[in-house]
This record gives C-alpha cells, structure tokens and sequence, in this order.
C-alpha cells in the first residue's frame, strides 16, 4: 500500500515545507517536510540530566554542506524516500485490516512521532485486535513534544489524524 496524496497533503500541512534546516521542537535538525537530517541525534538526549555530560540534542552542529536553501526537488525527494520507509513499517507493525485512511492515519504519524512511537502505541495494540474506535482515541494521547510540552498544533494533527483513521476512504493510493 502508498500513502494517498489526500494524507500527503495532510503531512504537508501539519508539518509545513521548508527549504532550509532548522531544529524542530524537538531538537533534532530536520529539512523539508519534516525530514530528518541525522539519525544519530535523535538517540542523544533532550537535556543533561545527573551525571551525564556528552552532547545533547541542541547541541548537535549542523554540517556546512546541509546549512544551505534546499531545492523544492531535493526536499520532495526526502519526503518520498521517508514514506516508503514508513509504509514499510506499517505494513510489517499493523499487517491486518488495513483501509487506505487506517494506513494512511498511521503513515502521518509514524512519519511524525517514529517507527518505534508506533511500535509501542495503544492505537497499534488496539488497531491489531481490531478495537478500532479504541485505536482512534488513543491518537489523542499523543500531543506532546519529546520534552513534555503540550502543542496545540499536535493537538490538531492527532485529531486530523485520529478522524483520517476512522473515515472510510475509498480514495486510490499512488501506485
């Protein structure tokens, strides 16, 4: 299955497009429609917390070949190189009553919160055993940052979200 381009421009909305990097609330420098730059920092931490005294994520430099306008081709390249990638994960994370806007609900998200947030999530556990309208509330859960902090705009997208899960779409995906 490929993500229709009804989420697609779902994605684009909440997470806007941007030809130059910037770090995200998360701290992590991303590009684009939210791709991210550097796997390794998203593994660092928020803040120094105890005895910890490496590197933490704001901290990580931005190398001098990315800190430059990126083209829109360039950008939309990371964009569907970042959905295939997803689109993999859901299919190996939630292999059974998938729709289009189940799929879909779950590629926004996974794209925006990881592969590893939806591996551990009630909305997959609940998706999985078929309690649906449970998977659908679950969404709502998640609209905090990795620090904590309450965003009204991820409180927006998960009930975008939340809503695309339970639609019955019969939109075709791109193929």
């Amino acid at each position: 299955m490929k993500t229709s381009d009804k989420c697609k421009s779902l994605m684009i909305h909440h997470e806007g497009l941007r030809l130059k990097p910037y770090l995200c609330p998360a701290h992590i420098w991303t590009v684009g429609i939210g791709s991210v730059l550097y796997q390794d920092q998203i593994k660092l931490p928020m803040e120094r917390k105890g005895d910890y005294t490496g590197m933490i994520r704001k901290e990580y430099p931005l190398a001098p070949e990315h800190n430059r306008t990126w083209s829109r081709d360039e950008v939309l390249e990371l964009f569907s190189r970042d959905l295939a990638f997803f689109e993999r994960g859901i299919a190996r994370y939630c292999p059974k009553d998938l729709t289009q806007s189940r799929f879909d609900a779950f590629v926004s998200f996974s794209f925006n919160a990881g592969l590893g947030g939806l591996q551990r999530s009630p909305m997959r556990m609940k998706h999985n055993r078929g309690d649906f309208k449970g998977a659908a509330e679950a969404w709502l859960d998640y609209r905090t940052t990795a620090g904590g902090k309450v965003l009204p705009g991820l409180v927006k997208r998960r009930k975008d979200e939340a809503t695309l899960y339970l639609s019955e779409s019969d939109e075709h995906s791109d193929e």
